[in-house]
Formats: C-alpha cells, sequence, structure tokens
C-alpha cells in the first residue's frame, strides 16, 4: 500500500493515520478531512510545482508577521470568510440568543476596567462623534442578568486601531465593564468608522489575488461573559455605515445592525445607540436547571 500513483496516494496518506503513534477520533477525522480535501484541490487546480513553493514561500511570511499587534494567520482567514464560517460551525444559534461572530485580530487581553457609563475616549479626534452605548444583557426568559462582564473595542475615528498606532495612548477605546443588578450596561465611546484592514504584506497579496477591497464597515465589538451562560463574541454595525453588504470579512449578520440617533442633551454625547444582547445557558447551568 506504501507504493503511490495518482490514483492510490490520497488513500494511502490517510491508511498511515495512527500506524505509528497514538491519535484520537477527532483527530483522524480532522486529518483525514484535510488530506481527502487538499489533494482533491490539487488535482482540480492541478497545482503545479512552482506554485507549491510560492504558496510555502506565501505561508513562511505570513507566518514572520505575527506579533502582539497582528495575527496575520487570523487575517487571512477573515479575508477567506474563514473564521466566520468556524464561529458559525463552533456557535449555531438556538432559541432567541444573539448571534456572534468573529473575533477578529485585533483583539487585546487585559484592558481596563472602568465603572458602568465610563468613557473608552483617551484622545480626541477632530471628526469624532461621542456615543452613549447602552443596552441590557439579557437570560431567554428575557431576564436581566447582573455580573456581566463586558468587552468592547473599536478602531478610532482615524481608522486604525490603538495597537497599530504609535500616535494613540494603549488601550484607547477599549475597556471592561459590568452589567448591574437589572442587567444593564453603559459606556461612552465614539462611533465607529470603516476603515480598510491591513492591505499591506501577505494579507494585501491576498485580497489582490481575490480582487477584492479592504473595506470593513463601522462596528463594535463585544465579548460578553458569565459562569453559567455560554460566552457571546459578537459586533454590532451601523445601520447608517458604508460596507455593511459588502464586507471584506463578511461578518456582518442582520440581527446585530443598530441605529444610532441623536443624543438627549443628558447623556453629554453627540449619539445614542441602544442594543440588547440575549445569553444562552451553558451546559452546566441546564444540566442543573433540569435536575
Amino acid at each position: 500500500m506504501g507504493i503511490v500513483n495518482q490514483d492510490n496516494i490520497t488513500d494511502v496518506v490517510i491508511g498511515s493515520l495512527g500506524q505509528h503513534g497514538t491519535i484520537t477520533d477527532r483527530e483522524r477525522e480532522i486529518a483525514t478531512g484535510i488530506i481527502k480535501h487538499m489533494h482533491a484541490f490539487i488535482k482540480d487546480v492541478k497545482l503545479q510545482h512552482h506554485e507549491f513553493l510560492a504558496a510555502c514561500d506565501y505561508l513562511a511570511r505570513a507566518g514572520q508577521l505575527c506579533d502582539d499587534n497582528r495575527q496575520e494567520f487570523i487575517l487571512l482567514a477573515d479575508i477567506l470568510g474563514i473564521e466566520v464560517l468556524v464561529d458559525m460551525m463552533t456557535n449555531p444559534v438556538e432559541g432567541n440568543e444573539s448571534e456572534s461572530t468573529v473575533l477578529g485580530p485585533f483583539y487585546r487581553e487585559n484592558p481596563p476596567v472602568l465603572p458602568k457609563g465610563a468613557s473608552t475616549i483617551q484622545k480626541h479626534f477632530d471628526n469624532e462623534e461621542t456615543a452613549y452605548f447602552e443596552g441590557y444583557i439579557k437570560d431567554e426568559s428575557g431576564n436581566g442578568i447582573a455580573g456581566v462582564t463586558i468587552d468592547v473595542w473599536e478602531d478610532a475615528p482615524n481608522g486604525v486601531y490603538e495597537n497599530l498606532d504609535p500616535d494613540q495612548p494603549e488601550y484607547n477605546l477599549r475597556g471592561r465593564f459590568e452589567t448591574d443588578e437589572n442587567g444593564h450596561y453603559a459606556f461612552v465611546a465614539v462611533r465607529p468608522v470603516p476603515y480598510p484592514i491591513p492591505d499591506d504584506e501577505t494579507a494585501g497579496e491576498l485580497l489582490r489575488f481575490m480582487g477584492h477591497h479592504p473595506n470593513r464597515p463601522g462596528h463594535m465589538h463585544f465579548i460578553i461573559s458569565k459562569d453559567g451562560y455560554r460566552p457571546l463574541i459578537s459586533q454590532i454595525y451601523d445601520a447608517d455605515s458604508d460596507w455593511l453588504e459588502n464586507d471584506s470579512v463578511f461578518a456582518v449578520k442582520q440581527s446585530l445592525i443598530g441605529k444610532f440617533k441623536t443624543a438627549a442633551k443628558e447623556l453629554g454625547t453627540d449619539l445614542h445607540f441602544e442594543f440588547d444582547f440575549v445569553l444562552k445557558e451553558g451546559a452546566a447551568a441546564q444540566a442543573v436547571a433540569a435536575e
């Protein structure tokens, strides 16, 4: 079985799985799928050796770009619609829970912990529109959930996230908040603006290869979590933003689009944005409830 030809090479490689070491059923399933689909792709496009070497060089260069501020492989996966598809496979929507979407490559751990209603703005821009964001985090029965942790982050009015912009303070437009006893959250930030994802280096090469643009609509990122509930990674989108219908990373979902309104004077901001989220009970919490 080890002597190969074009017809049996796929079966030979799959047959080698686990022959000289342990492999779990899930690892076997994934490896088998990768081998089958990659071999089928190579045969389908009749991949040539110089193209294979160019792909290896491309991936090596992408790896060299990865650091604490830029995860190039997540960026490439976003451009190909892979991350959003993986997210949909990982987090199928059940009942009335809120939809998730991609984390993206610009999240930073341990943002500043701020009191409810505080501002994430550390640097002002001439073209900024300040906004008061608020809403409720609810369970599937519509009850507010107290003590939910909410991480938020967005690009600045110049279209750049602070970790890619040396002129912005550390953790500008990032913060961590907690819901009150009624499940209410609130914070001050700016209206997110459309921006191009990095289109230099290997990400730019991929976009140009695809003949696609780099632009994303204005959005605010959220990570919402509390013990006993399924964590939610999501984004909310500006209904009046450009690129909603043609997002470069294919992450816009209808249920995540909201509308900015003129803020009441007492809010002290230019705009007001209200958006509620519904969390699904985690498996452990559901099991306890069923007993």
